[in-house]
Formats: structure tokens, C-alpha cells, sequence
């Protein structure tokens, strides 16, 4: 078990949770993620890892409620306990010194955007990071990716907060006007496609990261399957990083949908016997 020591809302529906886990803290790297599970017949669901502290012996995990099992985990209060939180799990980033960096992150795929920010910029690089949500309500960890960034740029559908347009507009912004070396883009499906067709007109290598699409985490149920250059690749095991250009994003949308209206009857279900109960 592991015990949640703060927890912090973001949002209505967005959770920032720090969970005592000593000996993930120790090991996780950027990129890394955690299958966590609540009760003993739970359903078990992967989170990245959007920090540590070694010192501390705790993990940061940025949790949206989208379903049954993150309501469960949301309605835990400091001091109550989450059964099970194993990892780190996944293939960590390779991070390295390559000049400048280009990072694009939407909704609550900025979360596991911020170690690889770190990262990268502790290795010498030039880090721009291009922040995008809908409004300026759903803006999450800026001040946090300030520090690791020499340049943030806010993006927002309703031009409440930054710049109005979409995440793709940052991009190229920048793009425009330095050279690039590399680019990290995390977020929903559709903004990573878009995204990473964006880098693809400048020829700039690119990693997404697909985590949105793990279900089991240990590559035994197959849910997380993608191409990846025309072969089949296992998001949890192969990655959860792929190179951006090789991804077939289409199917993967196509997949992400296959089981949304089984999920929506269990998460009415469950909002039905929580107010029965209440």
C-alpha cells in the first residue's frame, strides 16, 4: 500500500496526488510510469510519473478523472491509502545534449512532459516548452516547467490565457524563427497527430509519448497495440515513446474509441450506486 501525503486540485477534474513510495522514487526516470490499483479486485490503471522526490521517498502523480477507477482513486484524501502502486515500468527517456529542444504538451499530458523538460535541460540543452488547454482554468504546472524551460509559450482554444490557437501554433512559432533539434509531444491523441505532422514539414526528429492508450501496463492484454513503422509495438513494454513520424495516429484514435460505451455505463454505474450509498 502506499499512503497519498498531499494531495492538490488543479481543476474540478484534475488531481495532482503525492504518494510515499520510496523505492520508485529511487529509480524512476523521465518517461517512466506506475500501475496503480484501488481495492483488492480493483481495476488496475497506468499513471506516468510526473516527479520524485528521493529524499523524501514520494511520487508525483497528476491524475483526470475520466472513469471509474480515477473517481476512486480522486475521492482518497491525504492520509488514506492506495492498495496497490507498483513500478517504475516502461522504457525511460533517452536524453542526452542535441542542441535545442522543442516540448508541446496539452491537457494533462503536460504532467509527464515536466521530467523529460528536466531532464533535458539538465543535460545542457536549450528547452522551449509550448503549454496548451482549452482555457486558462485548465493550465497545470506552468510555474513548474518555467524553472526547467528558457522559454515558455501558453496556448488556449479561447485565448483566456497566452496566446489564442492551438498547440500547433507555439510550435511554429518557434520554428519559424531558430532551428530546432528535437521535439517531445505529449497530450491527447489527436494533438499529438497533429503536432507531430507539424515537425514532420521541418524535418524534425520527434517522440509522443502514447501513454493515454496502456490499459494492463505489463504488455499481456494487447489493448496498447500501435504501429509503429508498419510494425506492431507494445505501448506499455516498447515504450511508452515512439518515434512521432512512425506512428500510425489514425488507428490509434480509431482504437482509443472501441470501448467508450462500456466505459460510460460503468462510470454512470458507479456514479449511480455512489449516490445510493451516500
Amino acid at each position: 500500500m502506499s499512503k497519498i501525503l498531499e494531495k492538490e486540485y488543479f481543476s474540478k477534474n484534475v488531481v495532482k496526488l503525492v504518494l510515499d513510495a520510496p523505492e520508485i522514487a529511487k529509480s524512476r526516470k523521465p518517461g517512466h510510469f506506475v500501475i496503480i490499483k484501488i481495492g483488492d479486485k480493483g481495476e488496475r490503471i497506468p499513471l506516468t510519473i510526473a516527479s520524485s522526490d528521493v529524499e523524501k521517498g514520494t511520487i508525483t502523480l497528476v491524475v483526470q478523472k475520466v472513469g471509474v477507477t480515477s473517481a476512486k482513486l480522486l475521492n482518497l484524501e491525504v492520509g488514506e491509502e492506495v492498495t496497490d502502486v507498483v513500478g517504475p515500468l516502461g522504457e525511460a527517456t533517452h536524453i542526452e545534449k542535441v542542441g535545442t529542444v522543442l516540448c508541446a504538451g496539452g491537457g494533462v499530458g503536460v504532467a509527464p512532459l515536466l521530467p523529460i523538460v528536466e531532464g533535458f535541460k539538465k543535460a545542457g540543452n536549450r528547452v522551449i516548452t509550448v503549454l496548451a488547454a482549452r482555457t486558462k482554468d485548465l493550465v497545470i504546472l506552468e510555474e513548474q516547467m518555467r524553472e526547467f524551460s528558457d522559454e515558455v509559450i501558453i496556448m488556449t482554444d479561447d485565448g483566456s490565457y497566452g496566446t489564442k490557437g492551438l498547440v500547433t501554433m507555439g510550435m511554429e512559432e518557434v520554428i519559424d524563427r531558430e532551428k530546432v533539434d528535437l521535439s517531445v509531444v505529449i497530450g491527447p491523441a489527436i494533438m499529438m497527430k497533429f503536432a507531430s505532422l507539424t515537425t514532420k514539414k521541418y524535418n524534425i526528429k520527434t517522440y509522443a509519448s502514447l501513454n493515454t492508450i496502456m490499459v494492463d501496463g505489463t504488455g499481456m492484454c494487447g489493448a496498447c497495440r500501435i504501429s509503429v513503422g508498419g510494425k506492431t509495438k507494445f505501448v506499455c513494454v516498447d515504450g511508452p515513446e515512439f518515434d512521432a513520424h512512425q506512428v500510425d495516429f489514425d488507428q490509434m484514435l480509431m482504437r482509443l474509441g472501441a470501448y467508450k460505451d462500456q466505459e460510460y455505463a460503468a462510470y454512470q454505474k458507479y456514479l449511480e450506486t455512489s449516490e445510493t450509498v451516500a
